[in-house]
């Protein structure tokens, strides 16, 4: 049952993640974004970090997104626009190079190692928080990592969103 789950969450997770960067309509980017991030909370749950669960629904789905969403309805966006023109190749660039880095990590993460777990001599002299710390960036350093790309992508997103755009005609004229 929890490889069928894991298989549901992470092809929905993959797929809203296309969404997010291909749909045209900048409240659907959004709408695909709440739910990769829902999903990517569910795998925290399969993964019984229930902690990072609660911190993904609260910070990342709730405040984070809802005012990317407040910023995207104060910008007034025509879904009509084109956001990546002609920079197919920057954007496979990027993606090979995000992918690459995502490898490296993977390879070079001591999963499985005894140093750094949380037991519960930490959990004791130390308190929860540390421990917490301490699993965090050990078992769950791959996860916190795409978390963190998630929200560099959210960052960019808006700064494309918020600049004004240029018109041709206006430069021509020497107006602005």
């Amino acid at each position: 049952m929890i490889y069928l789950l894991f298989g549901y969450f992470a092809t929905v997770s993959i797929l809203a993640g296309v969404f997010t960067i291909a749909l045209k309509n900048p409240v659907h980017c959004g709408m695909s974004l709440l739910a990769l991030l829902l999903h990517v909370a569910g795998l925290f749950v399969l993964l019984n970090a229930e902690f990072l669960f609660a911190v993904q629904i609260i910070v990342y789905a709730g405040a984070i997104l809802i005012l990317y969403l407040f910023v995207l309805m104060l910008l007034n966006l025509k879904t009509e626009e084109q956001f990546l023109h002609n920079k197919y190749p920057f954007a496979l660039f990027a993606g090979v190079a995000i992918l690459g880095e995502l490898l490296l990590l993977i390879f070079q993460t001591p999963y499985g190692g005894i140093k750094g777990k949380a037991t519960t001599e930490v959990l004791l002299t130390t308190g929860p928080s540390h421990a917490i710390g301490i699993t965090m960036f050990s078992d769950y350093l791959l996860l916190f990592e795409i978390v963190g790309v998630f929200l560099l992508g959210a960052i960019i997103g808006a700064i494309v969103l918020a600049k004004t755009p240029t018109s041709p005609v206006a430069k021509a004229d020497g107006s602005s």
